[in-house]
């Protein structure tokens, strides 16, 4: 099986998409405690520092050597930023999805949309991917700004494929294709 290699990818002069480290665990376990993060994401409850190490650490080398996706660590200045990852990985069809979050304090400034035209541009150009899709909540309108300022085009709704603590969502499907314009 194909897998994504363990890279670093610079997204600006103070941002780039790294792997997470055992260090990460307290600002993971904290930035995932958000309520805005909670409300979109199905996380553990509690989410502890330990759980967050062993995600940063195992989970996230697991999901790469499977060649499931690739879990960065958007970090800006050094400092845990947020999380963006690559899912749902089909290496015949190359295709892909693109997931992600910013801690509070990070938000509005944007490094999302950044991070997200960094980490699709790079599956798309480097690793000749065909297409990146985004599925957001349809209530998620700050997620679905980073895709359009991304790049990313509105295709539709994906009726109750979503879940949330909450329950069942719809998803708004975005994407980007090969050979399309880059923004």
């Amino acid at each position: 099986m194909p897998c994504l290699p363990d890279a670093v990818l610079p997204v600006d002069a103070t941002t780039a998409l790294t792997a997470f480290s055992l260090a990460d665990g307290p600002a993971l376990a904290a930035a995932v405690a958000d309520l805005e993060i909670r409300r979109w994401l199905p996380l553990p409850r509690p989410y502890t520092v330990q759980l967050a190490g062993r995600w940063a650490t195992e989970s996230t080398e697991s999901i790469r050597a499977s060649g499931a996706g690739l879990v960065r660590c958007i970090r800006v200045g050094g400092s845990l930023a947020g999380c963006i990852d690559v899912k749902r990985v089909d290496w015949r069809a190359c295709t892909a999805e693109i997931g992600y979050w910013l801690a509070p304090e990070f938000r509005g400034q944007g490094h999302a949309s950044a991070a997200v035209r960094a980490l699709s541009s790079w599956l798309l150009d480097v690793h000749s991917f065909e297409r990146v899709e985004l599925r957001i909540a349809t209530g998620n309108s700050a997620s679905a700004r980073v895709a359009s300022h991304a790049g990313f085009v509105r295709e539709g709704v994906a009726r109750n494929a979503g879940s949330t603590d909450d329950g069942r969502v719809d998803l708004a499907v975005w994407s980007r294709i090969a050979g399309e314009g880059r923004v």
